[in-house]
């Protein structure tokens, strides 16, 4: 499977450094305007002077017009490693050759050696192609233009909202299966994997947000939005239906199902296995009974702590809705208030599925 180079956690440290709305990038943009190249450091220069050849100590403020003007110079710029202060200027830096580069352009080659030898972010600026290239550690990012990763985004965005939509059909109908006591594994393993796939759109159109900075304002806000519940959701559902009912298992599953490949997501026998349950079982004649978690968790001003215990104390969502109000008021943590909220709200989420389900037809 390809691994996108933004989920490394440092590439992406360094995208928010360089991401529109930064100093570093207003002054990576006027360097591109006026067709310079630049070579940049960004490191504790102490501990990187090693390399270092030649040049003007500076230590001054760093602004975007600085780092402008010091790009007309040859040699490399060095930047503290919080990015507030310029230190060098036409600076040679002679990494050790005998580190490997792909790189052709000796900015480029320098650039990807220093990275591979130091703990430092360089930047490189190519003159002639006007383009910017990240390197940290043995990674290598070249910034893509910012209409371009927008485009991407919101395309990716269009594709998040009809998997949540999709993924909201899901949860509805499995509430009224819920409710009737008629759910089989087959709906079970649905919504996981819409809710997985859910999950990895958003998180693509994250790191795409990392790259945009401030362009991303409105598109974090509709991310938000459209993420808000799933992965609670997500969490609720395997912890009603895993088979051991164990805390540490659903929780094992959850981290299991976030580590599969895209189509072995797709394959049922997969996340059958991962709830715990015979692989080549036939998902259609295995019948399931929720444990009420997701449910539970829909009643407003019912914490976590009460849920768990209600769901210990009755084993099944069916129970918890048969029990009177005394059997309810006896629960640890719930008492006579809570116990009439819980039979009201269960009433209520009833009455509400099956208007939503009405409306989906």
């Amino acid at each position: 499977m390809r691994v996108d180079p933004r989920t490394d956690s440092q590439l992406l440290q360094a995208l928010r450094q360089v991401a529109p709305g930064t100093p570093l990038r207003a002054g990576v943009d006027d360097i591109i305007r006026a067709r310079l190249g630049a070579l940049i450091v960004i490191g504790e220069p102490s501990t990187l002077s090693f390399l270092f050849s030649g040049g003007m100590r500076l230590d001054v403020p760093f602004t975007a017009q600085h780092l402008y003007e010091l790009a007309k110079m040859d040699g490399a710029i060095i930047v503290n490693t919080a990015g507030t202060r310029l230190v060098y200027a036409n600076v040679q830096l002679m990494p050790d050759p005998n580190i490997p580069s792909s790189e052709t352009g000796t900015r480029h080659r320098t650039a990807e050696r220093v990275a591979k030898q130091t703990d430092a972010l360089v930047v490189s600026i190519s003159q002639q192609r006007e383009t910017v290239t990240v390197f940290i550690g043995d990674l290598r990012y070249q910034l893509g233009e910012i209409s371009d990763v927008l485009a991407r985004t919101n395309q990716a965005l269009g594709t998040l909202e009809t998997y949540r939509q999709r993924l909201e059909q899901g949860l509805t109908r499995l509430t009224t299966l819920e409710f009737q006591g008629a759910v089989t594994l087959d709906d079970v393993v649905v919504v996981l994997q819409r809710a997985e796939l859910t999950t990895r759109v958003a998180a693509e159109v994250e790191r795409n947000c990392t790259e945009l900075g401030e362009e991303s304002r409105l598109i974090r806000m509709q991310l938000d939005e459209l993420l808000e519940s799933v992965p609670r959701d997500k969490a609720a559902v395997v912890f009603d239906y895993e088979a051991t009912a164990e805390a540490k298992r659903a929780t094992r599953a959850l981290e299991e199902l976030a580590a599969l490949p895209y189509q072995r997501l797709l394959e049922l026998e997969e996340v059958i296995g991962l709830l715990g349950y015979q692989r080549d079982a036939n998902p259609l004649d295995v019948s399931v009974v929720p444990r009420g978690y997701r449910v539970l968790s829909q009643l407003p001003r019912l914490p976590e702590p009460v849920v768990r215990h209600v769901v210990k104390h009755f084993g099944s969502l069916d129970a918890t809705i048969r029990a009177s109000h005394r059997e309810l008021e006896a629960v640890e943590g719930v008492g006579a208030v809570r116990a009439r909220e819980i039979r009201e709200g269960l009433r209520r989420l009833q009455e509400q599925n099956l208007v939503d389900r009405y409306l989906q037809l």
